[in-house]
């Protein structure tokens, strides 16, 4: 397909190795010439288009695994890991991100006569679909713009609201819409993932989110794991070692001031589940860091 190919020698263009922001807020281009291990991030919600190579993403037992001419919906927070699998020097992983916009999404909304579907029962915030040529002329035309600033900064955001409108009506048009729209069911989960981020060194009861998500608890907790697909204690557990690995990088304190910074009353309890998750305990994990041989893993 021209379209696609267009793209990646538009990315190569842009890009040598790693990852780079471009002139519009939200939009970041990625290249690596070689594979990554599995790694840890909190994803919000974004639109992530392959060009070339592949890369498999996993939200609890849900693997999703995406390669060139397929994009990934991320439609909340959601603590993801990731991994590109497919890539080279001389075919290097070639991706596209753009960060998905509630309010522009509920703008566009409100000015067509688009449909509007509620949250179906099991559907997670996080899908795969194929792009559609119109859907891929328009991240071709944005990325076209890069070098001419003076266009960018007038037409950019008329291609981040064709790549959106694109977006709703394709084939992962029901996860877009929902992130615009305030009533509905992932809107009000997202409401409860944003208070437990913002107090996740705190207890937990799932009556008090289910409030902040204006739901009764049970229906609060069915939506809430297919959503995520994890319990409100399995994320917030997932969030506090998320923040955990970011404060060891920063430098500031020790492993067990950490522990008991981010809610775990026992430095034991907290070496066990960091390890766990991460696969080492958080001090030799913290002297990795430090070195610089390990990444957050916030590639598209």
């Amino acid at each position: 397909m021209r379209t696609l190919a267009e793209i990646r020698s538009l990315i190569s263009r842009h890009t040598r190795v790693g990852e780079i922001s471009t002139p519009l807020p939200g939009v970041r281009l990625v290249a690596l010439g070689a594979p990554t291990a599995p790694l840890r991030a909190v994803y919000q919600p974004t639109f992530a288009l392959v060009a070339q190579g592949a890369k498999r993403t996993v939200l609890g037992d849900k693997v999703l695994e995406y390669s060139a001419g397929q994009y990934l919906v991320v439609s909340v927070d959601l603590p993801i890991v990731g991994q590109v699998f497919q890539a080279s020097g001389k075919q290097p992983y070639l991706a596209f991100a753009m960060a998905l916009n509630p309010r522009v999404i509920a703008t566009l909304l409100l000015e067509s006569a688009a449909g509007i579907s509620h949250l179906m029962a099991g559907q997670a915030g996080l899908e795969v679909g194929t792009a559609a040529p119109d859907l891929l002329d328009s991240v071709a035309r944005l990325l076209q713009l890069i070098d001419r600033r003076d266009d960018f900064a007038v037409l950019g955001p008329m291609l981040e609201r064709e790549i959106l409108w694109r977006l709703l009506t394709g084939e992962q048009g029901v996860s877009v819409r929902q992130i615009g729209l305030a009533d509905s069911r992932l809107s009000q989960i997202s409401r409860a993932i944003q208070w437990i981020r913002g107090h996740y060194a705190e207890a937990l009861r799932i009556d008090d989110l289910a409030k902040v998500a204006a739901m009764s608890a049970p229906t609060f907790f069915r939506h809430f794991r297919a959503v995520t697909t994890m319990s409100p204690l399995q994320y917030q557990k997932t969030i506090r070692l998320q923040e955990a690995r970011a404060r060891l990088m920063a430098k500031g304190q020790d492993v067990a001031a950490i522990g008991f910074a981010v809610g775990y009353d026992s430095p034991s309890q907290f070496s066990r589940e960091y390890s766990r998750y991460f696969g080492m305990p958080p001090g030799k994990d913290m002297a990795r860091l430090r070195t610089g041989s390990a990444s957050d893993g916030r590639f598209a």
